[in-house]
């Protein structure tokens, strides 16, 4: 299994699109080996079925140029802090020994969300114990990063995405089931499925405006960024 550069983790299919989209395609087409593993399959979801999730995800995928993704089948709506649900993550990592890994920013209006972002946080904890699932070597992950779903607080590093943001567009609207009730014959509205597409670009309009950029993806750190002074 080759190694990653970032592996990036979302409780649902689309999280990590929605989220940072724009910066997984970016250093896609710079070369860098990046994957999406997502924790569930989204099977409480309103609108549409999993295996038309899966076909979505795997359409948006290909649009950001994802080295691979994978779906740990945890319980959508049932995601707990325990072991069961912890260990896979453990060894996600492990297997694929990413340098810099992401999770969804700790607060926000969808617990799924919020408990991704502490399972993650527990299994980078526990990937680096050597004696802690010892049938796998142990990996320390250099970097962990949150973005954004929702509400965006406390943003310590903005990447510019106006180079690539079509691609962001194009791999969310991959998920038509999703952002578009006419795209399944019981389609239901739902908060995602009024513009929702087009309030995130407007959030990442927004946030690149100091910057005089077009469009920006915001991440929160816990801890000190190494950077490289001029």
């Amino acid at each position: 299994m080759e190694q990653l550069d970032i592996l990036v983790f979302g409780a649902h299919p689309d999280d990590a699109e929605i989220g940072m989209g724009g910066t997984i395609a970016k250093h896609a087409a710079a070369g860098y080996k990046i994957a999406i593993c997502d924790l569930t399959q989204a099977e409480m979801s309103s609108n549409g079925t999993v295996e038309l999730r899966q076909q979505e995800a795997a359409l948006a995928s290909a649009v950001l140029g994802l080295s691979f993704r994978s779906c740990l089948k945890l319980p959508d709506r049932g995601l707990r802090m325990e072991k069961a649900h912890i260990d896979p993550i453990v060894a996600t990592i492990r297997k694929h020994r990413p340098r810099i890994v992401f999770a969804p920013y700790w607060e926000d209006r969808h617990p799924d969300h919020i408990m991704c972002s502490r399972l993650v946080e527990e299994a980078i904890f526990n990937a680096k114990l050597r004696r802690y699932m010892p049938e796998l070597p142990a990996w320390q992950v250099e970097q962990t990063l949150f973005y954004y779903i929702n509400d965006v607080h406390n943003v310590a590093l903005m990447t510019d995405i106006s180079e690539v943001q079509h691609l962001k567009e194009q791999a969310l609207r991959a998920y038509a089931s999703q952002f578009n009730t006419a795209a399944t014959q019981d389609g239901v509205a739902t908060p995602l499925t009024n513009g929702y597409v087009e309030r995130v670009a407007a959030r990442d309009s927004l946030l690149a405006q100091p910057k005089g950029w077009q469009y920006a993806e915001g991440f929160a750190v816990k801890g000190p960024y190494p950077i490289a002074m001029l």
